[in-house]
């Protein structure tokens, strides 16, 4: 089985991250891949066959009968491809790595560890952040009681490649810098899939990839730390037990152990002396895990592929 793909906004951090898992998995083959400004160039990264970069109109997409197409663009600007694919009833499925069909009831939310994998032709891809949240927090969901807070800092790629002061690196020379610390897009994205009160304070630094995130969980009732502590880890644990990109560990995880890494690492769980209050910090790689490799997990899932396919080896 060969899978024609499409890549749409290759030209972006997750664009390029796409196209190297591509390039070593043996049922997508990237038969186009879209960039307004690499127009004409050849995609240096792609090593099965030879490929050069068009900006591509959602009609010459259409023209090329694809199996997939991968969306890779920014918010907003996803609604035009996923249109005229819908009105020409043509058997694409769609991934939207973008925000814009995350809280849309007709698409699939593809966060694999999370939420059940339904056959789908139209998944929403959820945004990095918002990985690392939901996965803190869904194993201990029904025993949350109040407000759960959480504090994220991310490398600068997350700002993408437009210039900005979050992707300056003069500007975050020996900083850290908040950003957006009310309404969040992620903290609205979580809220909304879990079903809880969650607030979010994002900030970025210096480092190029990665995301470091603790979430602060109110649980329902006071509890003995000495005997709760082993309950709430082995509840994590066979949360995850099935789930070959997520790792449990008893210290705080570094954003070291996950750079270039397709998976995600939960740990440091502690609770207050009262027993009233978890905390536990994720780390991910932003443009892996908190995109390219989340993606193409969820391709897997509803191709019927191995869940590892294209992504056992960096």
């Amino acid at each position: 089985m060969s899978i024609k793909t499409v890549l749409i906004g290759a030209r972006g951090y997750v664009g390029a991250e796409l196209i190297s898992i591509l390039s070593r998995h043996s049922k997508l083959d990237l038969i186009a891949a879209s960039s307004r400004e690499l127009d004409g160039q050849r995609v240096s990264q792609y090593i099965k066959s030879e490929l050069y970069y068009q900006n591509l109109s959602p009609k010459e997409v259409i023209a090329l009968s694809p199996d997939l197409v991968i969306l890779a663009l920014p918010n907003g600007l996803a609604q035009s491809f996923v249109d005229l694919i819908d009105d020409e009833s043509i058997s694409t499925t769609i991934i939207d790595l973008s925000a814009d069909h995350r809280f849309d009831p007709q698409w699939h939310y593809g966060l694999p560890e999370v939420y059940s994998h339904k056959i789908t032709k139209r998944i929403s891809n959820p945004g990095c952040y918002a990985t690392a949240v939901q996965l803190c927090v869904a194993p201990v969901q029904d025993l949350v009681d109040g407000r759960v807070s959480c504090f994220g800092i991310s490398g600068y790629s997350g700002a993408g490649t437009a210039p900005s002061d979050k992707n300056n690196l003069k500007l975050l020379q020996d900083n850290i810098m908040p950003y957006s610390l009310a309404n969040h897009l992620h903290e609205q994205e979580v809220t909304h899939h879990l079903g809880l009160d969650i607030k979010f304070s994002p900030h970025v630094a210096q480092f190029f990839r990665g995301i470091c995130l603790t979430a602060h969980i109110p649980l329902k009732k006071q509890v003995s730390l000495d005997d709760v502590t082993p309950d709430l880890e082995a509840r994590y644990s066979k949360f995850y037990k099935d789930s070959e990109f997520i790792q449990f560990q008893v210290n705080p995880p570094q954003i070291s152990q996950v750079t270039n890494e397709y998976g995600a690492v939960l740990g440091g769980l502690a609770l207050s002396e009262d027993g009233s209050h978890l905390a536990l910090t994720c780390t991910l790689d932003n443009l892996l895990k908190g995109a390219a490799s989340q993606a193409v997990q969820n391709i897997n899932l509803v191709f019927e592929l191995p869940q590892l396919e294209g992504l056992s080896t960096q």
